[in-house]
């Protein structure tokens, strides 16, 4: 019987894989915190020198940035 475990964390390595992002822009977010016209760094802990990531974290994190409309459509309502 072959099981498969999912860890809950994963690594910037694992973590830029599973968003699609490189690590240097994870880096770059992570060191640059949240400024304006920035894409926010996704939560992060930091376990002594190592930094991991929540997979239900990412998971937030890349739903905060699901579109409902066109951006055409913001445009004109604004």
């Amino acid at each position: 019987m072959n099981v498969s475990i999912q860890p809950r964390l994963l690594s910037e390595k694992e973590a830029s894989q599973y968003i699609c992002m490189s690590r240097s822009c994870l880096r770059q977010a992570r060191m640059d915190g949240n400024r304006e016209n920035r894409t926010p760094a996704p939560p992060f802990i930091k376990i002594g020198r190592s930094v991991r990531y929540l997979r239900e974290d990412l998971d937030s994190w890349m739903d905060s940035f699901v579109r409902r409309t066109h951006l055409y459509q913001d445009e004109r309502a604004a």
